[in-house]
């Protein structure tokens, strides 16, 4: 299993491109979140990944800097569809706003001959809290991280025996959340800033962590790695460099500050 990130930052950054990431093993892909437009197919051709590739994705809630990029997405795969040039079936979950939304900006946006798609090798299919579905011939459970902004799930895969890789969204952490994320060989969390830049990004304004807190909490639920995301790019130059100097303090496990287009090996 390989973990691609395809994108670290937060809402309004310039210098990176949205949060986003896909996971594979050899060529399926599972991508989860599109980032904030159509920079998402130029971030999967930066990756060497072909949108065709991609035949599941999960939009964990309707934030534009994460909602959008899945719109750009269904535009490819109607479009392919209907000009003969993209053929099998695609699956996108969200809980009921999302795919509500996307079923609404579809109609919208898209034609007729590219909707026609919709529902039929095009499925925008709902998930609940607590489902769970089997992806790259692994167990997803979803979960509701219970956001105090826009409702937001979250997702666990145990992708080898033993071995489980938990994504938190991109909001503090919630107790609830604790049977999904103890004991987590892969740990994604959001960090908006560095602790010691709380006043200057206020990230709780915002309802965000810093990295102390991020790696605090890891640190707490025992897990193996930790990968931080979502981020200002304010630093981006020495981003690694200052996140890693003040999370080692917090975290004794393994931590990691990705750039956009990063891979990890599972």
């Amino acid at each position: 299993m390989k973990l691609t990130i395809l994108g670290t930052g937060n809402a309004k950054v310039t210098k990176c491109y949205n949060t986003c990431f896909a996971l594979n093993e050899d060529k399926e892909y599972f991508m989860i979140d599109g980032g904030g437009g159509n920079t998402i197919l130029k971030q999967l051709e930066d990756a060497g990944i072909s949108w065709k590739e991609i035949r599941t994705i999960f939009v964990t809630h309707k934030h534009i800097d994460h909602l959008l990029g899945i719109i750009w997405m269904l535009r490819m795969y109607c479009q392919g569809m209907a000009r003969g040039q993209f053929g099998g079936e695609v699956t996108i979950y969200g809980h009921d706003e999302v795919i509500s939304l996307l079923k609404q900006m579809a109609e919208m946006l898209l034609t007729p001959k590219e909707t026609k798609f919709i529902g039929d090798k095009v499925h925008l299919e709902e998930v609940k809290d607590g489902e769970d579905r089997t992806i790259l011939g692994h167990r997803v459970t979803f979960f509701d991280i219970l956001s105090t902004k826009a409702k937001q799930f979250g997702f666990c895969m145990e992708y080898a025996e033993g071995k489980k890789l938990t994504c938190c969204g991109d909001e503090p952490y919630n107790e609830c959340e604790q049977k999904y994320a103890k004991n987590s060989t892969w740990l994604l969390h959001e960090a908006f800033c560095l602790f010691s830049q709380a006043d200057k990004f206020k990230p709780y304004e915002k309802h965000h962590s810093t990295v102390k807190d991020a790696c605090e909490l890891a640190q707490k639920l025992e897990a193996e790695n930790l990968i931080l995301y979502h981020t200002e790019d304010k630093n981006i130059s020495r981003r690694k460099e200052l996140y890693t100097e003040e999370g080692r303090q917090y975290y004794k496990g393994n931590l990691w500050i990705p750039d956009d287009l990063e891979i990890y090996k599972l």
